[in-house]
């Protein structure tokens, strides 16, 4: 069993309802939620819109490789009506990004683990402080609470539930 640690978000519709449904999917298709942050409310990040997003972090544990991982991920959010135009960052009903699988380092053109930009958006690392405040970054060597520390986002992120 791996520790996989997932990111979710979202700005469009029902927001609060999209997370409590992508965690009730991730735990029957990819694995157990064993851990869940609160919930942020936050600035929107990489893109220009008035809806403020929802974010959480979940750790779950799972018997499966990345890349079914990303699968199961992609097809929970098109279940939960994640529409994707090619056209860069935009609203969406729920967004899960995988942020760390177990220690691993995945290079491929379809999944980066660690995600890429998880140690500059306080929106991730805010909610992943909740919940592993001292797992290390296996390329950077920081905690998570060490890169919240020094992170340069100076976006709002705001705990609500």
């Amino acid at each position: 069993m791996e520790q996989v640690y997932l990111c979710l978000g979202g700005n469009v519709g029902d927001t609060r309802h999209y997370l409590k449904r992508a965690i009730e999917l991730v735990n029957s298709r990819i694995g157990a939620v064993v851990l869940e942050s609160g919930i942020y409310r936050s600035e929107p990040w990489g893109l220009d819109c008035a809806q403020w997003f929802l974010n959480q972090v979940i750790m779950v544990e799972t018997a499966f490789e990345p890349e079914s991982v990303l699968e199961h991920c992609l097809q929970i959010e098109e279940e939960l009506g994640r529409t994707r135009s090619g056209n860069g960052y935009e609203p969406r009903t729920i967004d899960i990004d995988i942020i760390f699988f177990g220690k691993q380092v995945i290079d491929t053109p379809d999944l980066k683990v660690p995600h890429s930009l998880m140690h500059q958006r306080n929106f991730v690392l805010r909610p992943l402080c909740d919940i592993a405040p001292n797992f290390v970054h296996p390329v950077i060597g920081s905690t998570i609470q060490q890169l919240a520390e020094l992170c340069g986002d100076k976006l709002v992120v705001e705990a609500v539930g």
